[in-house]
């Protein structure tokens, strides 16, 4: 009978996640509240497929992958009484610079919900492609959201260079073993923000070793909750014969967690919800530890939770660590290129 459950702390929504949530939530209700049709989110707002399924549920949102499928989905909208309003949302990975002048193309209004520290990263490789630096950027997938907005920014400065012990095949994705630049006296490595600390680590030495002048920016492109969602699971992991990591499939900080959950314990599972717990699991486990992604609302969490008292009332709860205690303030929707500002919300100001 399992005895004691460890919940990391932290675990589940960031800032980044709780801001562009947020954002969609309160946009659609305004776009619906004064008939401005339905709100549209460019790739999913974030990793998590309950998230995404309670947002079309709720709130009428519409997830599309590319631009060009809004005068489709428009009417399909159409057929069923309804319309689209003009504005998208832009995930909380951040957009290439391509997607940014089709919506302009579109006369679509948009508001930008790219995490702060994604859009740092951004920055970063415009700031050195523009002094004319080849980029290596270190992901898992050159099809992940993060990585192809990132590249975007610089598409002919950039490759992709695999982070070390990454377990999906991408074949578009460069060794750090052998990756080739142009100009060696000229390289610079960035990051996707969701990766494994000691992989990215790993890889970065192994860049430096081939290439002495490598520039590291001084500032870690790593998010803060990649790290801190990590550092938990080392805490708890010694105490656990089990570990349970709540997270999408698709969503890379929770996959990150679950590796490294998996290589500690030796017995860690994904999972979506209370759902998946499976009894054949626990024979023989005292101690059950549970985290979540940055994108996995807390709810799941303790649906989890209310499982394991159902089988054991006196089942002890172990929690400890700090919150973090980070906000991102809301973005402004905005209209097409060369028409000014306009707030998104009816009680704040324009910027």
């Amino acid at each position: 009978m399992v005895e004691k459950l460890y919940l990391a702390k932290p675990r589940g929504f960031c800032a980044g996640v709780v801001m562009a949530i947020d954002a969609v939530e309160r946009a659609a209700d305004e776009m619906r509240r004064d008939e401005q049709g339905d709100l549209t989110v460019y790739h999913a707002i974030v990793h998590n497929q309950t998230v995404v399924n309670r947002l079309e549920r709720e709130h009428a949102v519409h997830f599309v992958e590319q631009l060009d499928e809004l005068s489709p989905l428009g009417s399909r909208v159409a057929a069923q009484g309804r319309s689209l309003s003009d504005t998208v949302v832009f995930s909380a990975h951040g957009v290439s610079p391509a997607v940014r002048r089709r919506a302009d193309e579109l006369g679509l209004h948009t508001l930008d919900a790219t995490c702060p520290l994604v859009t740092k990263v951004h920055s970063e490789a415009k700031k050195y492609a523009a002094r004319g630096y080849h980029i290596l950027l270190i992901g898992d997938s050159t099809t992940h959201q993060e990585v192809v907005g990132t590249r975007g920014e610089a598409p002919e400065r950039t490759t992709v260079v695999s982070v070390v012990g990454n377990r999906k095949h991408d074949p578009h994705l460069a060794d750090p073993h052998t990756v080739e630049v142009p100009d060696p006296e000229r390289v610079v490595v960035l990051t996707q923000t969701t990766l494994s600390v000691d992989d990215t680590a790993r890889t970065i030495e192994i860049l430096r070793g081939r290439f002495p002048r490598l520039v590291v920016p001084s500032r870690d492109d790593l998010c803060y909750a990649t790290k801190n969602r990590q550092d938990a699971v080392r805490g708890i992991a010694p105490h656990v014969g089990l570990f349970l990591v709540v997270t999408s499939d698709y969503s890379s900080n929770g996959m990150r967690l679950l590796e490294l959950a998996d290589a500690l314990t030796g017995n860690a599972k994904r999972i979506e919800s209370v759902a998946d717990v499976r009894e054949e699991w626990l024979p023989g486990v005292r101690a059950v530890g549970i985290t979540s992604a940055a994108s996995t609302p807390e709810h799941l969490v303790q649906e989890i939770v209310a499982w394991f008292r159902e089988r054991n009332p006196a089942l002890e709860l172990i929690e400890e660590g700090e919150w973090e205690d980070i906000e991102f303030r809301q973005p402004t929707r905005r209209p097409p290129a060369g028409k000014g500002d306009i707030p998104l919300f009816a009680e704040e100001p324009p910027e």
